[in-house]
């Protein structure tokens, strides 16, 4: 056990995992703990607790829990934290596991900016099954552009490459055209049963679904090498650089930072999306590193005299 030191806790909660990390105020990373998806958005409220408090105990496996100075949590929808029965489990179980610090609840966006630089203004822009992008300003977030759901927008999402990726199929047997490349993958992964499937039965396929498992089709897109991904490919880059762009004024020289699954740079939409921001003139995106790390960084800001050493250590380029 490390019995002198001091120590902050960062918590990046989402809807399919939850993790957790503490470091010293040195940048030493000292415990990391996972578990299932916490957010309380989308998972019962005492499942959530006890998927948050799994990935801390873990995380606190070697270290003196009342040594934990501050931590934070961030998540999606960080209102849900207020919510009464929410709040009542969560501080119980907080107490058990033997946490008496104070905790700041914050946005993902918040989280996922701060894991990409140490600096306290700039955009986020995070795009993975939705996509939103966010204004930070002094390590708070002041502004969100897009974020609407797949019903209403997520431009440039996983969700909205499957759809478009659906739509290009329809039409291609609209026209008459043979199915090939990406076209033909949609039609194999939507119906494997029916190689010969038409408009009226894939229409019907993708109905009786929930629209969400659409996303399930983008990495049909972010695979194949054909014109039509392309095509899809760079109209995401487009709407996600338009989406970053509505947060900065035309001279802003304040750091970008891309965060999720789609925008990392070994996915071609991150690629196209790097390549589409430089085209404009943004400055040289960062990529987020981990969100606990982030969560951690901020729990720990006003903590250390040198912030930006603490970051580099936390947070390595």
């Amino acid at each position: 056990m490390h019995r002198d030191a001091e120590f902050v806790l960062g918590l990046d909660v989402g809807g399919t995992s939850s993790r957790a990390l503490v470091s010293d105020l040195s940048g030493r990373v000292l415990g990391c703990g996972e578990a299932a998806g916490g957010n309380p958005n989308s998972h019962p409220a005492d499942e959530a607790v006890r998927q948050i408090a799994t990935a801390t105990l873990t995380a606190l496996r070697d270290v003196d829990p009342a040594r934990v100075r501050a931590g934070v949590i961030g998540m999606a929808g960080v209102s849900k934290m207020a919510d009464p029965q929410f709040r009542e489990l969560f501080e119980r179980e907080w107490a058990r596991l033997g946490l008496d610090c104070g905790l700041r609840a914050i946005s993902d966006s918040e989280v996922a900016f701060a894991a990409g630089t140490p600096e306290p203004t700039g955009t986020v822009l995070i795009a993975g099954t939705g996509a939103i992008a966010a204004r930070i300003e002094q390590h708070r977030l002041t502004r969100t552009v897009g974020g609407y759901g797949w019903l209403l927008g997520d431009e440039g999402s996983a969700y909205w490459l499957g759809r478009e990726a659906v739509r290009a199929t329809l039409a291609a047997l609209d026209r008459g055209e043979t199915l090939h490349g990406l076209t033909a993958a949609v039609r194999e992964t939507l119906l494997p049963d029916n190689p010969d499937a038409q408009r009226k039965q894939l229409i019907s396929a993708v109905n009786s679904a929930p629209p969400i498992r659409l996303a399930e089709l983008a990495p049909l897109v972010t695979k194949a090498s054909d014109p039509t991904a392309t095509a899809i490919i760079d109209h995401a880059a487009r709407v996600l650089a338009d989406t970053a762009a509505e947060t900065r004024t035309p001279d802003d020289r304040t750091p970008i930072v891309l965060a999720g699954g789609l925008v990392a740079p070994a996915n071609p939409v991150g690629e196209a999306l790097r390549a589409e921001l430089t085209s404009r003139g943004f400055p040289e995106p960062h990529t987020a590193g981990p969100g606990a790390a982030g969560a951690a960084w901020l729990a720990a800001h006003d903590l250390t005299p040198d912030p930006a050493a603490l970051h580099a250590r936390l947070l390595p380029a």
